[in-house]
C-alpha cells in the first residue's frame, strides 16, 4: 500500500472527532482476492425489473462501518441513480427505469439534469467498502459522515471543496474522477434509504489528496481551538450582565 491508512483513519477521527469511522471505497476491475462479497437476499423485482441486495448503493456506506466487503453491479441495481453514478449502467438504461420516472414525476429532479450528473467513467467489476483503517488495498475515495461543526472544519481546511446536494452519491465520482473534495448536504432519497441522521452530511475525499487534507485540517483545527478559547474567555464578561 502507498500509505498507512490505519494512521490516516486515526488522524481524521481525532482531528474531526468523528463519531463514525472513515471508510475506504475502491473500484476494481476484478473481484478482490480475500475480500468477501456482501451477503444478502434479493427481494422479488419491481415491475421494471429492479432488485438488489440493498435498496440503494448508499446503504453500503452504513453496512461498511465495521467490516469490509465487495459488491457487484447487481447488488446496487435497485437504485438506478446510484447505478448510474457508480458507472454500472449508462444514462440511456437508467432513464428507462421506474424509480427515475418517479423522481421526475415528483419534480424532485428535472430530466435535463441527468446528463450533467458526475459518473464513474470506467464500468467497474466491483466496489469494495470497509473501514479505512482496515483496508488492504489503496482506495479511490475516503468517505466521511460528518456533522455541521465537522463540515465547518473541512471547509476551513479546504475552502475550494465542492458543496453538493442531490443525488448524494454523486460525490463519489466527483472525488474519484475529478480529484475534488466534495461535501454533500444529502438527499431525501438517500436519507430515507440509509436512515442517516438529519444532523449528518457526507464528504468524499480523493485518496490521493488525503495527506494534504490532513495537513490543512491540523492547521485549521488548531486555529479553531485558539479562537474557541478566546471566545469562551471573552464571553465570561457577559455571565453576570
Amino acid at each position: 500500500m502507498k500509505q498507512d491508512y490505519k494512521a490516516i483513519a486515526r488522524q481524521l477521527t481525532d482531528l474531526l472527532t468523528l463519531a463514525s469511522p472513515p471508510l475506504a471505497i475502491t473500484f476494481t476491475q476484478s473481484e478482490p482476492a480475500g475480500v468477501e462479497r456482501y451477503a444478502g437476499k434479493m427481494p422479488a423485482p419491481s415491475p421494471d425489473g429492479r432488485t438488489g441486495k440493498v435498496s440503494a448503493g448508499c446503504v453500503f456506506w452504513m453496512k461498511a462501518m465495521d467490516r469490509t466487503f465487495h459488491t457487484c453491479a447487481e447488488d446496487h441495481a435497485n437504485c438506478s441513480v446510484g447505478s448510474l453514478t457508480h458507472g454500472f449502467v449508462p444514462l440511456e438504461a437508467a432513464a428507462t427505469k421506474g424509480d427515475v420516472k418517479a423522481l421526475v414525476e415528483a419534480r424532485w429532479v428535472a430530466p435535463e439534469m441527468f446528463p450533467g450528473i458526475p459518473v464513474v467513467k470506467q464500468k467497474p467489476k466491483c466496489v469494495v467498502y470497509g473501514p479505512l483503517a482496515d483496508t488492504t488495498i489503496d482506495p479511490d475515495v475516503v468517505f466521511l459522515r460528518v456533522n455541521g461543526k465537522q463540515a465547518m472544519s473541512l471547509h476551513d481546511a479546504m475552502p475550494d471543496l465542492r458543496f453538493e446536494g442531490k443525488p448524494q452519491c454523486h460525490i463519489i465520482p466527483i472525488a474519484k474522477e475529478m480529484g475534488q473534495v466534495a461535501l454533500s448536504v444529502g438527499c431525501m432519497l438517500s436519507r430515507t434509504r440509509t436512515g442517516m441522521p438529519n444532523s449528518e452530511m457526507t464528504c468524499a475525499i480523493p485518496a490521493a489528496m488525503v495527506g494534504q487534507v490532513l495537513e490543512r485540517l491540523a492547521t485549521a483545527c488548531g486555529a479553531d481551538r485558539k479562537v474557541a478559547a478566546y471566545a469562551a474567555d471573552d464571553a465570561r464578561r457577559f455571565n453576570h450582565a
